[in-house]
């Protein structure tokens, strides 16, 4: 039985909005929130890096093609939902998530302290069921990594 495309989850990469049906309790008339995936993906990489141990989202791959993009295009910073992917349906949503680790951490109560984040943020902030958040630790940053990219300065 073939479903309406309305109802396929789909991933970042295009720009879909998702509904969410809102229902009539008084104040609320009814109608339709529309929500692009993009906001989902964005709100889901700012819950992760609110999680103290996480030292940056992405694989090295994109890390390495978001600095150069961020070069190229004379942006600032890196892009806010960089290591982050979401498949968004009309009432669920689900989240894959690439982070680099602080060395030290728990990788076991880090991992389920930014699940328990993202889903507790998207679900809040968007009323969609987050269904699963899959997490992949891609590198650990360690202490010496930081020190090393300081002493090869030698102007101020």
């Amino acid at each position: 039985m073939a479903q309406d495309d309305a109802e396929q989850p789909t991933s970042t990469s295009g720009t879909r909005s998702t509904r969410v049906e809102q229902r009539h309790d008084g104040e609320n008339r009814g109608g339709r929130t529309s929500i692009a995936d993009s906001v989902v993906q964005k709100i889901a990489a700012i819950a992760a890096r609110e999680v103290s141990g996480v030292h940056t989202m992405g694989s090295g791959a994109s890390r390495a093609f978001g600095a150069l993009r961020e070069r190229v295009s004379g942006g600032s910073g890196t892009s806010t939902s960089s290591g982050v992917r979401v498949e968004v349906g009309e009432k669920q949503a689900a989240v894959d998530l690439d982070v680099v680790v602080e060395y030290g951490v728990s990788i076991v109560e880090l991992t389920r302290a930014v699940r328990r984040n993202v889903l507790d943020s998207v679900e809040r902030m968007t009323g969609l069921e987050v269904i699963e958040v899959n997490i992949a630790v891609n590198d650990i940053r360690l202490p010496s990594e930081d020190s090393d990219t300081n002493e090869s300065s030698r102007v101020e």
